[in-house]
């Protein structure tokens, strides 16, 4: 567990810098200063969102092949620490999209070979508790984040560029912590010496087909899921048109952060007694729920709706790796964890734009009704296939 520890220092260091600014793009984007309209901010989302699941599924090819996890997944943590000065300096939505995909290009370097150590460090009985550890201190850390971005953002009156600066300070913090970990796997010469002489696009038609069908179908499922899943920058843009002002928006963003933070561990435990798969389907009928939820919901309402997204997430999002986890072969884990977050990837980039355009176009009901239904689907595919 001494990895998994380490791990979830490092995520909580570095979530309470993301998290320190994430809550405030969407007002930030929409501000005097930017003025970039809803669609602009989906583009953003979309384009950064993509970037990162896009590249997690090469990142963990490359882990596998050089059998190496700690040093791509401290030079992910990098890159988000560059993209964070890029949003400090920024005075314009394009300079915003370079921050973002700057932060979301090191996610996705980052964030498969950083999964694939955590399944190294625990066996297959207790891999939920594993994940649901991790995401617990990193959302703790996400809860810390928004906290301290409210606290700034209400006495510095409304200075995004300040609070953008101290965000800087605990991602340095979470790189240096990355360097404690331990590699689980060692090298092995003959492996990458014979992995070396084969472009990375050979044979994959034949390992696809060799995978469990159960993966297979899984992949498939996640990406109609993500096709309703648009950025969470929706829910903060719903908040503000129902006309809940900046800081309690602020608020509302950290109650859903506390609540996957509680809940996460708990959650994770209790899949490797339950099962992932029943665990996951409740979690995607819960999303299916709160966005139709956010549909037709007042101003006060929205409390109860982003403590309950908190759910969904705590539900989902560490319980979907261990499963992949638990199917995948060792040698591919982290390719395969990594294809995972590639599938949702490629439905992120519509699902942001699509959402971006429901709303401008019909109005933000047309958005979460549209992200409800795809949930529902996910929850019912899942039961029946796999």
């Amino acid at each position: 567990m001494f990895n998994v520890i380490i791990l979830g220092i490092a995520s909580f260091l570095t979530d309470i810098s993301t998290e320190m600014v994430y809550p405030l793009l969407p007002l930030y984007l929409t501000s005097a200063r930017i003025g970039a309209s809803p669609a602009i901010v989906g583009l953003i989302e979309g384009l950064a969102e993509s970037t990162a699941s896009l590249l997690r599924v090469f990142s963990g090819y490359w882990s596998d092949r050089l059998q190496q996890r700690k040093s791509l997944a401290i030079t992910g943590y990098t890159f988000s620490l560059i993209g964070k000065y890029f949003l400090y300096i920024s005075t314009t939505w394009p300079l915003v999209l370079v921050g973002r995909l700057a932060d979301r290009f090191g996610k996705g370097i980052r964030t498969a070979p950083r999964d694939a150590l955590i399944a190294d460090s625990s066996d297959p009985e207790h891999r939920g508790n594993a994940f649901g550890l991790h995401r617990a201190l990193d959302t703790a850390g996400a809860s810390v984040g928004v906290a301290v971005a409210y606290l700034l953002f209400v006495s510095q009156r409304d200075s995004f560029t300040s609070i953008f600066l101290a965000s800087l300070f605990p991602a340095m913090l979470g790189i240096a912590a990355l360097f404690f970990a331990r590699e689980k796997l060692k090298p092995r010469a003959a492996v990458i010496a014979a992995r070396s002489q084969e472009p990375w696009w050979r044979g994959v038609g034949a390992r696809w087909r060799a995978l469990d069908r159960r993966l297979k179908l899984f992949l498939v499922i996640v990406f109609i899921f993500a096709l309703g899943n648009s950025s969470n920058e929706f829910l903060l843009l719903r908040a503000g048109n129902l006309g809940v002002n900046n800081a309690t928006v602020i608020l509302m963003y950290l109650a859903y952060n506390v609540v996957y933070a509680l809940v996460s561990w708990p959650a994770g435990r209790l899949s490797d007694r339950v099962g992932r798969k029943s665990l996951l389907v409740v979690g995607y009928l819960t999303y299916g729920i709160v966005y139709f939820g956010f549909a037709i919901a007042s101003s006060l309402q929205l409390w109860g709706l982003f403590a309950t997204y908190g759910i969904y997430v705590a539900m989902t999002e560490g319980v979907e790796k261990a499963f992949v986890s638990d199917i995948a072969p060792t040698d591919l884990r982290a390719t395969l964890i990594g294809l995972h977050a590639t599938f949702t990837g490629i439905g992120l980039l519509p699902a942001s734009l699509l959402a971006g355009f429901l709303l401008d176009a019909f109005g933000p009901s047309a958005t979460f009704y549209f992200g409800g239904a795809m949930g529902a689907l996910a929850a019912v595919a899942l039961w029946l296939l796999i």
